[in-house]
């Protein structure tokens, strides 16, 4: 197994030349995003919040992410029984790095109003609170109010990665996996509602940056097992992973580490099964994909090139304790994005 190194003392994210202070992962977000130090102008600064709750019927994403020339808004609405989804942006532009929080723990409000549609994310204690308004979504409108619950004795991905071509390179990320969910969706005349026991959320809290061509591999999954709570979260391409990865399972809210974890996929193809194994054979998942999305962009600076399911993981992990866990058809997501 590589090195796992687990911060444990709490510190800033920066030193005063903009280098990181400590390399790793750790259960909680005990650093402090220290921006005044970042290393790099605004122009190289990404920054997201990104939010997904599923069940096995439907799931609706809310996103905002702001990389400094610009700052997009974005919700998609995710159609199980039918394998539909629907998905809607809108941009800012020169938004310069000034609209998200600062800590993923602090209460902290993000409002995007714009001639399109209305969203907001709210923290409130143990609450994260998302809304969305859109009348002309589908020609029938979509408007709710889903309320998502953190407990704090739960341990979560986090993760601080450099990169070894500039010191001031970097990505630190604050990931959710298993969130209780409440609230409900209204589609025209449906009302789609969400329960706590069958649907869940996933935050992903990330600030960063990184080289002008990045690719990187992410799933998660979260549901339950025999009524116990159980996620993972699996991924690899950001920085320099000699230290650490973000590769994690989680049992009833506790973290057991995974070394790496290797995706593959034919050409990336998001419409066949992916399979997922660790070089330490505790984590051998198989993805059957539900709903496919592929996108590429190109404006010039900023181009993507996505390849993104949403289905049903299968297969087995072990535990720390050596104890194996099945798991059978739970809902997750995996994308590989360059």
């Amino acid at each position: 197994m590589g090195k796992q190194n687990e911060i444990t003392e709490p510190s800033d994210v920066f030193n005063e030349d903009g280098s990181l202070i400590q390399h790793g992962w750790s259960r909680k977000p005990i650093l402090k995003y220290n921006k005044e130090n970042i290393g790099k102008r605004w122009t190289r600064i990404k920054e997201w919040d990104h939010f997904s709750i599923l069940n096995r019927q439907f799931g609706f994403q809310l996103t905002i992410g702001d990389i400094g020339y610009l700052t997009q808004m974005s919700y998609v609405w995710l159609d199980f029984e039918n394998e539909k989804r629907h998905d809607k942006a809108t941009m800012k532009f020169f938004t310069k790095s000034k609209l998200l929080p600062l800590s993923s723990l602090e209460d902290s409000l993000i409002e995007f109003p714009t001639k399109k549609f209305n969203a907001t994310i709210i923290k409130e204690k143990e609450k994260r609170i998302l809304t969305i308004g859109d009348p002309s979504f589908q020609k029938k409108g979509i408007k709710g109010t889903i309320i998502l619950t953190d407990d704090p004795k739960m341990d979560n991905t986090v993760v601080v990665t450099g990169y070894k071509e500039d010191p001031r390179l970097f990505y630190y990320n604050h990931k959710i996996n298993y969130m209780p969910a409440e609230g409900s969706i209204e589609i025209g005349k449906e009302k789609y509602m969400f329960e706590p026991d069958s649907s869940f959320g996933l935050m992903d809290w990330g600030r960063g940056i990184w080289p002008y061509r990045t690719h990187w591999m992410w799933g998660s999954a979260c549901g339950t097992v025999d009524s116990v709570p159980v996620a993972f979260n699996i991924g690899y391409g950001f920085g320099d992973l000699s230290t650490h990865t973000e590769n994690i399972v989680f049992y009833d809210g506790k973290a057991h580490k995974i070394d790496e974890v290797t995706f593959y996929h034919e050409n990336r193809d998001p419409t066949k099964p992916w399979i997922f194994t660790s070089n330490d054979d505790r984590f051998n998942i198989v993805l059957t994909p539900l709903i496919t999305h592929r996108e590429k962009l190109n404006y010039g600076l900023i181009s993507l090139n996505s390849s993104l399911l949403h289905g049903l993981y299968s297969g087995e992990v072990i535990l720390d304790t050596g104890e194996i866990i099945h798991i059978e058809e739970m809902l997750g997501h995996a994308e590989d994005i360059y």
